[in-house]
């Protein structure tokens, strides 16, 4: 007990000392200076989102009494990309992803009218294929912090679509191919080896994604969904 206890000393004490060492380095030493002069660079990207759908109830919804209410219910996921920043002058950048895989959840919650107990929920899993393109606005860097903007969109195709599936009576058809505008907020932090950018990102479906059945009870008494999602994510460069 008493060995484990000052294993934990031992390794909390390093890794404050790591940290400590670290923070010196970003306030004594200016990093990475040609960094940004470089024509492109390249990054490797991990990031946490939560998602939900943005729908329009269809006019069947008040013409039937056995659904009552609809609800989206918000859920979480992982991002996995692998970043391409193209520079274009000093303040402006081009960033791709040719690879951006995206994990997700969305689900929606049903209340039904011969129950007001009985609810069901109905998840949607989606593996994601993206091609997001931004433009970055940076400001000036001020020692080893910089702060930036990004603008763009990003292509999904949804490896996971059930949108043609037969068997699908408690199904919602979602189509594969989406289309989202992207608004974003980071900070590049530069330590002596590489480069970190905590970022946080909004993205909003601009097509919709109901492929509406009239013969699914789930599904005939929703009109449009847009996806809706909101990502951080840590980027090393």
């Amino acid at each position: 007990m008493h060995h484990l206890l000052r294993r934990k000393i031992v390794v909390t004490f390093l890794s404050l000392f790591c940290m400590s060492a670290s923070m010196a380095q970003l306030r004594d030493y200016t990093n990475q200076e040609s960094h940004d002069d470089k024509p492109y660079h390249f990054g490797i990207e991990i990031g946490y989102n939560k998602s939900h759908f943005n729908f329009t109830h269809h006019p069947r919804f008040l013409q039937y009494d056995s659904i009552m209410d609809i609800e989206s219910i918000n859920n979480s996921g992982i991002n996995l990309a692998w970043l391409v920043n193209v520079r274009m002058n000093d303040h402006f950048d081009l960033r791709l992803h040719p690879l951006d895989l995206t994990f997700s959840e969305k689900a929606f919650l049903y209340k039904q009218n011969y129950d007001a107990d009985t609810s069901i929920t109905k998840k949607i899993q989606s593996i994601t294929l993206s091609f997001p393109v931004h433009i970055k606005f940076s400001s000036d860097r001020i020692g080893n912090m910089k702060v930036y903007t990004i603008l763009g969109g990003k292509f999904d195709y949804d490896l996971a679509s059930n949108a043609k599936a037969t068997k699908a009576e408690d199904l919602i058809k979602l189509k594969r191919s989406d289309l989202s505008a992207e608004i974003g907020l980071g900070f590049h932090i530069y330590f002596p080896f590489f480069v970190l950018s905590p970022e946080i990102k909004l993205s909003s479906g601009l097509v919709n994604l109901h492929s509406r059945d009239v013969d699914l009870k789930y599904s005939n008494v929703i009109d449009k969904i847009n996806s809706r999602m909101i990502t951080f994510s840590l980027t090393v460069e």
